[in-house]
């Protein structure tokens, strides 16, 4: 009987891309197979089956993947943190800062109601700023982020640790040294 793939098996790396240096992590082959999607989506909810979770939140873009499959699982609702000019009702929005310059991200200004709790997801894990920002919008709301949930963490980063120093856990399914 063949050993059952880990996640880190479905994922692709791809050298120098987007940039020389960057060993970018493709989730896009994770999500095409049927099996590494499912394994992905089952061990992302798992640490969160039985808390009280009202709403699954998905950072743009993949984590709408991810966060989409997941709100379905847990039978909850979905809501996207989008980059700014991409929603089209009235919305709230956060700045954040990347390694090449600043971002912001928006949400629906009544996506959420006070009180609600949240499960943030998204695939990759680096320095946690467009995590942090998705955190502050659901706060702005008066919701309470109880978990956020990656495929990937990339720890060099600190991501992990700039999340947590908030006082939100995270869950992440495998990890990858370097960039």
């Amino acid at each position: 009987m063949p050993s059952q793939k880990s996640i880190q098996d479905y994922i692709r790396t791809i050298p120098d891309f987007p940039h020389e240096g960057i060993m970018f992590r493709d989730v896009t082959t994770l999500f095409q197979d049927p099996r590494g999607f499912r394994l992905a989506v089952d061990q992302l909810l798992a640490p969160f089956v039985g808390e009280r979770i009202d709403m699954v939140v998905g950072l743009e873009a993949r984590g709408f993947i991810l966060g989409g499959a997941v709100a379905h699982q847990l039978s909850k609702g979905f809501v996207p943190i989008r980059k700014q000019g991409k929603l089209p009702a009235a919305t709230i929005a956060q700045d954040y800062t990347l390694e090449y310059g600043r971002a912001t991200v928006e949400i629906h200004d009544d996506a959420l109601a006070p009180g609600q709790k949240v499960l943030l997801v998204d695939d990759l894990l680096a320095t946690g700023g467009t995590a942090e920002a998705g955190i502050r919008l659901v706060e702005a709301l008066g919701a309470e982020v109880v978990g956020c949930a990656f495929v990937i963490d990339l720890p060099e980063l600190g991501g992990r640790a700039r999340l947590e120093a908030m006082g939100v856990p995270v869950h992440a399914l495998c990890a990858f040294d370097g960039h």
